[in-house]
């Protein structure tokens, strides 16, 4: 198949590639990226259930919130809906993938906030500055709030500085909460023996469990609705297929619906049905290198 230009032999010519199949199909835009957009989340029961703890969390200043899930299960969509509706007197300091020792974990913090971290700073610069701000935000009637996205890749000295970053407080009242989202071994992380008085600060947790075939075929169809579909072109086989091969994994199911679409368009077709999917599979076009074992959520 070759493409360029927006161009496919045997079809007509679109104004982008990137939109390739969208005027075929009805379309305002592509429904299944794989980047992460709130306007496209669709509420699962564990996505709710999820969400849900996640604002528990917040409002009962929880000194640690925990959201773990498998690689591209959807957490760091529910990241970016939770930025959207926090109220004004929250400060929200957003990491992803912070790594080195205890001082560049610091800068990655002070960046989040928006505050200066100036390379030739000692730590107790650093943390002086640090405290300063969650002190000024405090007295402003603000909460503080750090969330760590690809929490996993924190080493379990990085999970402890954190742990003491919660020790900062004003009398009773803690200035700072954490929010650590990662994959399935940062849990694993947590409950070692070493890490029990991390562990015991973790007030609200959940695990996020990828989709089973019915809420596969659900969110199928919610995001076709949302990016302008008038129905869902997507058969039951199709969709039984892209569950099967997917294990329910949204990241996974977006790539296997998007490369179906691509084939049904090249065909002319406004459907994609079951053999649409099995040809994107014997052409090696889904590249899926690992699949977790199947864990999906229980009907609520």
């Amino acid at each position: 198949m070759n493409i360029r230009s927006g161009h496919i032999p045997g079809n007509q010519t679109t104004g982008s590639s990137l939109d390739i199949y969208t005027d075929h199909f009805g379309l305002t835009e592509r429904p299944f990226s794989l980047v992460p957009d709130p306007s496209f989340l669709y509420w699962s029961a564990s996505h709710q259930r999820a969400f849900t703890m996640l604002e528990y969390g917040i409002l009962t200043r929880a000194p640690i919130t925990l959201i773990t899930g498998e690689v591209g299960s959807g957490k760091t969509t529910l990241v970016h809906h939770l930025l959207k509706s926090v109220d004004q007197d929250v400060r929200i300091g957003l990491v992803s993938n912070a790594h080195g020792d205890r001082g560049e974990l610091l800068r990655w913090v002070l960046m989040s906030l928006g505050q200066p971290a100036p390379f030739d700073a000692t730590y107790v610069d650093l943390f002086a500055e640090f405290q300063t701000y969650l002190i000024e935000q405090y007295s402003l009637g603000r909460r503080v709030i750090l969330i760590f996205d690809e929490a996993q890749n924190l080493s379990t000295e990085s999970l402890e500085e954190l742990r003491m970053f919660t020790n900062i407080n004003s009398n009773k009242d803690e200035l700072l909460q954490l929010v650590l989202v990662g994959q399935p071994e940062l849990l694993d992380m947590i409950r070692h023996p070493k890490m029990r008085q991390f562990a015991q600060r973790v007030a609200s947790s959940f695990h996020l469990h990828s989709m089973d075939s019915k809420t596969v075929r659900k969110y199928i169809g919610h995001r076709l609705s949302v990016a302008g579909a008038k129905r869902n072109m997507f058969s039951r086989a199709a969709t039984d297929l892209i569950y099967e091969m997917t294990g329910g994994v949204p990241r996974l199911v977006n790539q296997l619906c998007d490369l179906s679409m691509v084939y049904a368009f090249t065909r002319g077709n406004k459907s994609v049905v079951g053999h649409t999917v099995q040809k994107v599979l014997d052409d090696g076009a889904f590249f899926a290198t690992y699949l977790p074992e199947r864990e999906s959520e229980q009907p609520s």
